[in-house]
């Protein structure tokens, strides 16, 4: 739908006209506040225009705002440094991008370049991007997406992410090891470059699909095994969201290439990152066709540095972990008897309310209900309710949030 002369998809035409936002409220055209529960989808992880971050934007933008990508501003040098400092010390190389879209490009075309090989394998019903290739790698050509914008690309094989529910805790040993054979079918013939996955959690789509325990090791071991490499895409899971500086803390592995974005600066100004081994590098980089114009222009290196001093400082996982535990305390004591409820999962302050099926409800409808209360929420999957509070929120102002989300989602299942 077209407004303002802009264009907007499917799933934002009831959003807001926001002229402000500060910490974890949001303020509308109209002068109305709404406790946000979405940081833009993982990207103000630390509240709403952080004024440290804002002062460090300002000091950058009076010394440079702009470096072209065959040279390098010394606030570049400074974040790779910074940010490999922070991971695993495998993963020592950094390529300068705009955003996750471009990141997660970057790594798979370094991916083929390395091994050889050109098949990707991704999971269905998953987002990693804007892109031809990024959106091949969570839709299939036969879904709406893949037949209105199509032919999408081949070489990628899509597979059934193997998530469980909270309570199925019996089964996910098994779902794990048929999972397991699955995926060694396809990566048997020694064929594929990559397989691209999140943490274990899916947080584009809105689905927030959670796989057993052990999921992400035994993707990394098999693609050991098979000589595959392991690209992480860390652009949702990122910067404490998950309950870890890094979602590839949860497990204790290694990718072979790590994608970020959306809270790497915070939401103060557009970067990407992608980060991988000196030793593929080293043997893609002239073939791979990284270059990015505006990839890590300095503004956006001094909001990502000061970012992730924020992020380290304050140990903002450990926050995140404890909030997010004590809401899904709250959400599965208050909606527990509640006949519209499938599922209530997360990791970290990664939160999914899941709606039965059945229900017939409109989400949008339910979303409009909550922003008349004053609570921000978003909307992408038809069952699910993807909660994503900012990780730095008070707890009064948590408190509250929950109380008008309950509120709702109990007020709807009285009326059917």
């Amino acid at each position: 739908m077209i407004k303002n002369k802009i264009l907007y998809n499917s799933f934002t035409d009831w959003k807001l006209n926001i002229v402000k936002s500060k910490g974890d409220y949001i303020w509308d055209d109209n002068g109305n506040k709404y406790i946000d529960f979405t940081s833009a989808w993982n990207v103000t992880n630390l509240g709403h225009n952080h004024p440290e971050i804002t002062e460090a934007i300002i000091k950058q933008a009076k010394k440079s705002c702009y470096v072209a990508g065959w040279n390098a501003d010394p606030i570049q040098n400074k974040y790779a440094d910074l940010l490999t400092q922070a991971l695993p010390k495998e993963l020592n190389v950094c390529v300068r991008a705009t955003g996750g879209t471009e990141a997660n490009e970057e790594a798979i075309k370094t991916a083929r370049a390395f091994t050889g090989r050109q098949k990707i394998i991704g999971f269905k019903n998953t987002y990693h991007g804007q892109s031809y290739a990024t959106i091949s790698l969570g839709k299939s050509p036969e879904s709406e997406v893949g037949k209105a914008i199509g032919p999408l690309l081949d070489k990628f094989v899509l597979i059934d992410f193997p998530s469980v529910k909270a309570s199925e805790t019996i089964n996910q040993s098994s779902i794990l090891k048929n999972f397991k054979k699955k995926l060694e079918i396809v990566l048997k013939n020694n064929d594929v470059a990559a397989i691209v996955c999140e943490v274990g959690i899916i947080t584009g789509w809105g689905s927030t699909l959670i796989a057993p325990e052990g999921f992400l090791t035994l993707v990394r071991n098999l693609t050991k095994k098979y000589q595959t490499l392991l690209i992480l895409d860390e652009v949702g899971t990122g910067f404490s969201r998950c309950g870890k500086l890094f979602g590839m803390e949860l497990e204790k592995i290694v990718p072979d290439i790590v994608t970020f974005a959306k809270g790497i600066s915070n939401g103060a100004a557009a970067i990407g990152a992608m980060v991988t081994t000196e030793e593929i590098g080293e043997k893609t980089y002239a073939t791979s066709n990284i270059y990015s114009t505006f990839g890590w222009n300095p503004v956006a290196c001094a909001a990502s540095i000061k970012t992730l001093e924020i992020h380290k400082r304050n140990r903002v996982w450990e926050k995140a972990k404890k909030d997010g535990e004590y809401i899904l305390s709250a959400l599965k004591k208050d909606l527990k008897n509640n006949p519209i409820i499938d599922d209530i999962n997360g990791i970290g302050m990664e939160i999914g309310v899941r709606l039965k099926n059945d229900a017939k409800l409109k989400m949008n409808e339910l979303i409009e209900k909550a922003r008349r209360k004053g609570l921000h929420l978003c909307y992408a999957d038809n069952f699910n309710f993807q909660l994503m509070p900012s990780l730095t929120i008070k707890r009064d102002i948590l408190n509250k949030g929950l109380e008008i989300f309950i509120e709702i989602v109990n007020s709807i299942a009285k009326k059917i």
